[in-house]
Order: structure tokens, then sequence, then C-alpha cells
């Protein structure tokens, strides 16, 4: 030993008896010491500089790498009663096999004749849609028979109008040849009377022309009576004319109104056929749900819901099935502060439970007993542990243990660069992130190239 410490144990302690004393004191033995600890600290120095890939770790889980081949539970799509179990667990079912058979538990559904009665519902509802249609139909025949008859009647007024308005006008005439046949028997009656009283004339010639001018005046008021006649014939035509076409618009008002009722009607009537339609589809198809049915082909795993009589609620769990077809993946969780250093694509190593290994993370060349990996998926959003879920899925060229099953844990070890183990000490002491510096550096070194 050197012996530097001012409290010395030469003198104080009887060092006989220990034989070390005397090797520490013998000068061949100092200098095997000092070879050694030489040697140590070269091969420590030359340690430190062998390489060293850096990586990160973490816990995971096997599971299925699409969402259809994961372990899949088929719940009830309508509330019932358990009546029969036609599988058991363990069993290996197809895609459409019938698991479960269930009884309705609600009231309105519970009629065994339920769809026979909404069929006849129906065909009663169309055959009221079809009764409306004739009616509408109907109603725009009368429709067309009343404006027919209209246009004839009115034909008729019109004709009937124009000869009263022409009779008023013969007779407008009549009175004008009745007045100058009535002037000129008085013209004739005055001479008639002067030469009476000249003497020239007789009595009975005298009576004959008042006679003839009576005669005359009693024509033109028959002529006045006629055109009176006339005019109210011509004022009974218009009016009769006027009524005719109020007659008919009301009659054609009213068609149409039962028209537009009945297709009002015959549109309701298809609304309730069309909704009928609809209920009738629901219950064909919820008399399908009444037997749970394999969504894939796969083994079922678990019961769930067991026994018979049991009620469930609609969505409730019955039985599990893992599909035959699957392709594995492992699911692990990375630190925030290392998400930015992995890819997809990068290769990850696992251990798998029940799989013996011999591991050295920092040489993955002489790690025995892991499996590779490649990451196909980085959630981006963080889960609720903190850490964010990377996917990783099986190479083809190293393909994983058949026996791996769902469920199963994994160890990852994620591979990133190679740097000296110097390096990695100094960066594990700092508690520095792996490749940080180091990635840093590589983007300037390309930023700076032209």
């Amino acid at each position: 030993m050197l012996n530097l410490s001012d409290n010395s144990i030469d003198g104080r302690i009887d060092t006989q008896p220990y034989g070390a004393f005397g090797l520490l004191k013998s000068r061949y033995t100092n200098a095997w010491l000092q070879r050694l600890l030489a040697i140590g600290f070269l091969v420590l120095v030359a340690f430190a500089f062998l390489p060293w890939t850096q990586n990160i770790q973490s816990t995971g889980q096997i599971t299925m790498l699409r969402p259809d081949q994961r372990p899949q539970t088929v719940p009830s799509a309508i509330p019932g009663r358990i009546e029969q179990w036609y599988v058991s667990e363990g069993q290996y079912v197809q895609a459409g096999d019938t698991l479960v058979r269930l009884s309705e538990v609600k009231s309105e559904y519970t009629d065994p004749e339920l769809l026979e009665r909404t069929r006849e519902q129906l065909a009663a509802k169309q055959a009221g849609v079809i009764a409306y249609d004739n009616k509408v139909t109907a109603l725009a025949q009368q429709f067309d028979a009343i404006s027919q008859a209209r246009d004839f009647k009115l034909a008729a007024a019109a004709n009937k109008t124009i000869q009263a308005r022409l009779k008023v006008t013969t007779d407008s005439a009549a009175i004008v040849a009745a007045q100058l046949d009535l002037e000129v028997a008085l013209a004739q009656l005055e001479r008639q009377r002067t030469l009476y009283e000249q003497g020239l004339k007789s009595l009975v010639d005298l009576e004959s022309r008042r006679m003839k001018a009576q005669s005359a005046e009693a024509k033109m008021t028959k002529a006045f009576n006629d055109l009176d006649y006339s005019r109210n014939e011509l004022e009974n035509a218009l009016i009769e004319q006027s009524t005719l076409a109020s007659e008919f618009a009301d009659k054609l008002a009213k068609v149409s109104s039962e028209r537009f009722s009945a297709e009002s009607a015959g549109a309701e009537a298809r609304g309730e056929v069309a909704k009928l339609r609809n209920t009738l589809a629901n219950y064909e198809a919820r008399a399908g749900f009444r037997y749970l049915r394999a969504p894939q082909s796969g083994r079922v795993t678990q019961a769930l819901s067991v026994g018979i009589g049991e009620t469930v609620k609609e969505g409730t769990p019955i039985l599990t099935i893992v599909p035959d077809e699957t392709a594995l993946a492992v699911e692990f969780f990375v630190e925030p502060m290392d998400l930015p250093l992995i890819h997809v694509g990068n290769e990850v190593r696992f251990l798998f439970d029940g799989w013996p290994a011999i591991v050295f993370s920092g040489w993955p060349a002489v790690t025995y007993g892991t499996f590779p990996g490649e990451i196909v998926a980085i959630d981006p959003v963080i889960s609720a542990n903190g850490k964010y879920r990377v996917l990783v899925a099986e190479r083809s060229a190293q393909p994983w243990p058949e026996a791996l099953r769902a469920g199963g844990g994994a160890r990852g070890i994620a591979l990133l660069e190679t740097v000296p183990i110097w390096y990695e000490v100094w960066r594990q002491l700092n508690g520095f992130p792996p490749d940080y510096y180091t990635g840093n550096a590589k983007e300037s070194s390309k930023s700076k190239k032209p």
C-alpha cells in the first residue's frame, strides 16, 4: 500500500498473523497489481469503444393485426329470453351457423301470427289504394263529361240568346213600320175628313179611313208589346246562360273537390302502405334476430350468458368467437420522449412468454430466442396510461411461433442507432433519450449539404 495516511498502523497493530500485509509489502506483488490495474484499465478503455445498439424496451401483449380477426363478442340484437343453445365452448363454427335461439319478451312481438296479420293489413291498405285510384279515374271521367255537357248547354244558351237578340231587332223594325203605317193612315183620315166636310166624299168613306187608322194604331201597339216581349226573352236567355255557367261551375268544382279528396286519401293510403311495408320488413328482420348466428368462422371460446330461460337485454354479449384465420401482432407502449425516435417500418425484436431467450440488448447479433417484427402503426393520440401505443406485425422472413395466442405477454426491444459504449453510458448517466444529439447532428449535417 502507499501508506500515505497520517494515521499509520505500523507499530500499533501486529501484522504478522495476516499474510495479506506481507504480500502487499512484497515488491513482486506490487508489480503484478500494477500490471493488473493497467490491463484492466486498457480493457475498460477498449470496451468503452465497442459498438452498442441503442434500444427502447417496453412490455406489451399479443393481439390481432386486423380488427376483424380479433376475438369478437356476439351480442343480442333484441331483448329476449334464451330458449336453446346450439353450440358449446371450444366448438368450431362456420360463418352463418346458428348459435343461440331467443324468444320475444315484449308484448307487441309475442303474437305467433304477427307477420301474417301484418301482411293482411298491408294487402288491405294496398286494395284501398287501388280503390282510391279507381275513384280518381272515375271522377276525372265525370269531370270530362260535365265539361262536355257544359259546353253543349252553353252553346245552346248562346244560340238562344242570339235568336232573342235577333227577335228584338225584328220587333224594333216592326215598330218603325207600324209607326209609318199609322202616320200614313192618320194623314189619309185627315184628308178624307176634309173632303167629307166639302161634300166630296161620303160618310162611308170617312168611316172606312177611320177604321184603317185605328187598325194601324192597334198594329203599332202590338209591335211595342212584341218588342217588350222580345226584350224580356233576351234578358231571360242571358240569365239562363249565366245560370247554366254557374251551375256547371259548381258541379265541376264539386267533382274537382271530390277528386282532390280522393287523391289526398290515396296519398295517405300510400303512406300507410309504405309504413306497413317498413313495419313488415322490421318484423321479418326481427324474426331473424331471434337466432344468433356466427358472424365469421372461428372457435367459441366463452359463453357470457348461460342457462335456459335467462333474459338478456338488447346489446348484451352472449358469447365470444375467435376467428380461425388470424394475423398476429404485438401492441406495446412507449414514453412520449421516445416517440420521435421510432417510425413505421422500424424493426422490433420480441421475447414472448414461454419461449426461452438469451438477451444482450446492446448486441442483437448474439441474442438468442428473440423474434423480429416491423412497426406498422403508431397511434397519433396518447393513451390513457400516458404513453403512445405502437402496433408491430411479424415479418415473413422469420415467422413467429405458431403456438402464440392473443393476450400473451411480450417484451419488445426497438432497435435504434449503433453507438460506442462510452457514449451510451454517458447518455444513461445524463438521462438523455437515445440518439438525441446524434440525430440532431445528422440533420444539421444534411442541412449543410448543398
